[in-house]
């Protein structure tokens, strides 16, 4: 029988929509502190309809988006916080892997925004310093140019934990990442590094279906999480996601159908990003299984 990996779905929109409180630049970081409850409920429902994985909610909260927001004191407690958070959810849901979060330092879809190399590592050896003793594995995602990526991969890689990383694709035309450089070349990036599994997220599913052959030329276990919007043009530096709408076409059986795709043209490795909820999840844990895939969890 042929095994996959089920992944979490998308923390931030779904706290967005669940909390009481108007969304922030932030996104969801403030909601590990004000309404921790949310975000631990949250990670329960993703492992309850089938995750395996679920990654820390601690996507926006680097060093660098909490300083523009004058909250640099938050960036420990947030780290901690969500790696309790995740724990008290599979301790209460069922066991899944935890994985570290290493997020686009400026914000996602944006490879101008960039710092020197160096500087660029010393962030990310900073996030990992903080996630390393709580965590299973680190995800490197969204990264949007090889270089953050290998910036990222590079720091988590010195942890000793497995690394997952995974690029964000333009929508549009042929397979790139958001930066406009290609997937091998990204791949490329990485060599000597050791990769666990290369993936890509937080795109349309036609770009990931379009760039499957691609990644999976690469050789080794490779995976793919795609978001649900209908564009991610209107979301500016600084800006927050309500500018950002749903697509009305990627309901739970729609994405699944997508999902179970990209597995049979080799993924291992499947979930969900932004607009993609636990019933998503639980509806392609339940297609994958009737197509005869077992449901794992990481070796």
């Amino acid at each position: 029988m042929n095994t996959v990996i089920l992944t979490d779905g998308g923390m931030g929109q779904e706290l967005v929509r669940r909390s009481k409180s108007d969304p922030t630049p932030l996104w969801s970081a403030r909601v590990l502190i004000d309404e921790p409850d949310l975000v631990r409920d949250l990670h329960a429902e993703f492992i309850r309809a089938g995750a395996r994985v679920i990654t820390i909610n601690t996507y926006s909260a680097t060093p660098e988006r909490l300083a523009r927001e004058g909250a640099e004191e938050l960036f420990k407690p947030l780290q901690k916080r969500g790696m309790e958070l995740a724990r008290q959810a599979r301790d209460q849901a069922g066991d899944a892997a935890i994985a570290g979060c290493l997020s686009p330092l400026f914000g996602s879809y944006a490879p101008a925004l960039t710092i020197s190399f160096q500087d660029t590592l010393d962030i990310y050896r900073r996030i990992v310093a903080e996630q390393a003793d709580g965590v299973d594995l680190f995800l490197c995602e969204t990264m949007a140019s090889a270089e953050e990526a290998r910036a990222a991969v590079t720091a988590a890689s010195e942890s000793g934990k497995p690394v997952w990383v995974s690029w964000t694709l333009a929508d549009h035309g042929a397979p790139r990442l958001r930066s406009g450089e290609a997937i091998a070349a990204a791949s490329s990036a990485l060599d000597g590094l050791p990769v666990a599994a290369r993936l890509v997220n937080c795109c349309r599913p036609e770009a990931i279906a379009a760039a499957l052959p691609e990644l999976i030329c690469l050789g080794g276990p490779v995976g793919a999480y795609a978001n649900g919007f209908t564009s991610i043009e209107a979301l500016k530096h600084g800006g927050t996601v309500e500018v950002l709408h749903a697509r009305h076409d990627l309901d739970p059986d729609a994405y699944a159908g997508q999902a179970v795709g990209w597995v049979e043209a080799g993924a291992g490795i499947v979930g969900g990003c932004c607009e993609v909820g636990p019933p998503h999840i639980a509806a392609l844990r339940d297609r994958l299984e009737q197509a005869g895939y077992e449901i794992s969890g990481v070796a």
